[in-house]
């Protein structure tokens, strides 16, 4: 008998029956599309072993004029600027006490409890003493205080505790009872509130479902109440960045990298500048910087210092400085009328996008008397989550609740082949954590979201905008960075409090140890016409290994068969391959089976790493073995 070719369709399909999806591919993990076939996708190692603190949301890339390049990081706790393999903490100071704070120790306890007067901290965040003194005979020293905390509880709003530590981060226990002190002339610097690593609901606007009760009906947002977002923005060579709820932030880069970022209203003569916003961007010819979601000026010519959801405020042209709207200066405001806030705004081609919860509107500039000119191009569709909008070199993709969507001047619904797969698995009360991702050198977009049983980010969904098609698969991550100033497509991911920064396309392992569970697995197919039962007798594999070489890179082919469509799928046969198999010899007898190309997570350590492969049109040896 011929051997029978099997070419199926590129892409994952799941909207209709494994059956009914005949030729195509039904199911994947960590497998992407390219030139209409499946290959594993690259693997991914780490930029440096330095770590940060907390769960990074935000990246942003830019170069000074010294081509120094920079990469700022904004987690749950704190704010970053790597320069070459270190992490600059830049976070801002929330406040500075002097000669108020005081110190109480047990012996026997490494836990010290400080008492300062309206000190306005919360649990998780950091404070750093200076100018302390030893308390009393006790092993908690000076140098022991004066250094970087972590508070641990705030039982009331003049208390909170930490747990004492040397300057190599080992718990130091005191050795002696005292109340009160520390010296008259502590100091206390509180850095800006932590956030929240999940969503809470009930918090902000938006809070349950988007549309579910009316604007005002809960409560205010807060920066500290809420999913901790960054958005952030390069001034030249200088930094912009703002906590969504939260203040605005500048950050010198004259001034060095080990110099925290100020607030907008502590900057040398800066002129009424918002004091919230839910984001913050600089347009790219006119260079504005704009604050979405931002606090509006009152009657008495004051900033409210509550961010108003739908407005839009920018400074002067090419002065961060200058935020009052004034005759012989174009800064200005105005507000939006569709929705209930804005979710998030991005540059795109000659003009910002900005999404509500309901609509998208096009801001562009247009010069004075009136600076920026906005349209409502769209109602009725709206964007999941801040971050999951992204400009490709085929136009603007996004994310909403209801689907995905494409801008090239107009707005267009993306055909999906997985989209009930995705959004039917979506933890909706989590869609805040979902990102979007740019990976030029393959021609992807994508998604990364929490599954419906999962509080945190474990899935994604890629979409090739040239050829079309999709794929899914399950990858734990939090931001990420297409290739640009670096080079290569970056990514975080943060396990107990500690994250990590990874370099993705790099190589074929998981950091350095083999990837496992990645497979691919076709529908289901007819053997012949599928009236009659067919003896499978031999595989004809095409792959392609890409890995590092060798008769040792092994991957398996799993053959699953049934007879009727109602029947569930069994394992009919395993078999491995290498880069010398020329065909799998098996005898199976089916009248429909699927195909299952997967790593050999049962292999050893050395043919399992280095593994890559492509995989082409599989052949089947088939002969006719009855109806019975």
């Amino acid at each position: 008998m011929p051997l029978e070719k099997f070419t199926l369709r590129p892409g994952i399909d799941k909207e209709g029956t494994d059956y009914s999806n005949e030729g195509g591919w039904f199911d994947a993990n960590l497998i992407r599309f390219r030139k209409n076939f499946p290959e594993k996708i690259g693997g991914w190692t780490k930029n440096t072993t330095n770590t940060f603190l907390s769960t990074c949301r935000a990246l942003h890339a830019w170069v000074d004029l010294q081509l120094t390049s920079y990469l700022g990081l904004g987690t749950t706790w704190k704010y970053y600027v790597k320069q070459g393999d270190n992490y600059n903490d830049i976070t801002p100071i929330r406040k500075t006490t002097t000669g108020g704070a005081t110190f109480t120790c047990t012996s026997g306890s490494s836990t010290i409890t400080a008492t300062d007067s309206n000190h306005g901290a919360q649990a998780n965040d950091f404070v750093t003493f200076g100018s302390t003194a030893t308390l009393g005979s006790s092993n908690i020293t000076a140098t022991v205080l004066d250094q970087e905390y972590q508070i641990i509880a705030v039982p009331t709003v003049s208390t909170y505790t930490f747990t004492a530590k040397d300057t190599d981060g080992d718990t130091v226990t005191a050795n002696a009872s005292v109340s009160g002190g520390g010296g008259g002339s502590t100091t206390a610097a509180y850095q800006i509130n932590v956030g929240l690593d999940i969503y809470v609901e009930g918090s902000g606007w938006g809070a349950l479902t988007w549309g579910a009760g009316t604007f005002g009906s809960v409560s205010g947002i807060s920066s500290s109440s809420q999913l901790r977002n960054w958005s952030h923005d390069n001034f030249g060579e200088d930094l912009v960045m703002n906590v969504r709820g939260g203040g605005i932030y500048y950050w010198d880069e004259s001034s060095g990298a080990t110099v925290r970022a100020k607030a907008f209203e502590d900057l040398a003569g800066v002129n009424l500048p918002p004091t919230i916003a839910l984001q913050i961007m600089v347009s790219d010819i006119d260079r504005h910087i704009i604050c979405f979601g931002a606090d509006p000026i009152n009657d008495s010519g004051d900033r409210t210092s509550a961010a108003d959801p739908l407005f839009i405020c920018w400074s002067d042209q090419e002065n961060a400085l200058q935020w009052e709207p004034l005759a012989q200066n174009s800064a200005g405001s105005f507000r939006l009328s569709a929705g209930s806030q804005i979710v998030g705004a991005m540059r795109a081609r000659q003009e910002t996008l900005i999404w509500t919860d309901t609509s998208l509107y096009s801001m562009s500039f247009i010069g004075q008397p009136f600076t920026f000119g906005v349209n409502l191009v769209n109602e009725g569709v709206g964007l999941i989550s801040p971050n999951a909008a992204v400009n490709a070199p085929a136009g603007v993709f996004w994310m909403d609740k209801t689907g995905f969507y494409a801008y090239t001047g107009q707005v267009k619904e993306l055909p999906c082949a997985v989209q009930n797969y995705v959004l039917s698995d979506l933890n909706i009360g989590q869609a805040y954590q979902v990102f979007s991702t740019l990976n030029k050198e393959f021609d992807e977009v994508g998604w990364f979201y929490p599954s419906a049983s999962s509080m945190t980010i474990d899935r994604y969904v890629t979409y090739n905008y040239v050829e079309g098609v999709w794929s899914i698969g399950q990858l734990n991550r939090t931001a990420w960075l297409d290739e640009g100033v670096f080079n290569a497509p970056m990514a975080t991911y943060t396990t107990s409090d500690v994250g990590y920064l990874y370099n993705h396309e790099s190589g074929n392992d998981a950091d350095g140890s083999p990837m496992d569970n990645v497979y691919i697995e076709s529908s289901d197919f007819d053997l012949g016409e599928g009236t009659l039962f067919q003896m499978i007798r031999r595989i004809i594999p095409d792959v392609k290994f890409t890995g590092n070489g060798g008769s040792g890179q092994v991957i398996n082919f799993v053959l699953k068969t049934r007879n009727y469509p109602a029947e569930s799928l069994t394992t009919a046969a395993t078999s491995t391959c290498t880069s010398s198999t020329n065909k799998i010899d098996i005898r199976v007898r089916a009248r429909q089976a699927a195909l299952r190309i997967e790593s050999d997570d049962d292999a050893s350590t050395e043919d399992r790493t280095g593994v890559g492969f492509r995989v082409g049109a599989t052949r089947l040896d088939l002969q006719p073995s009855g109806r019975r």
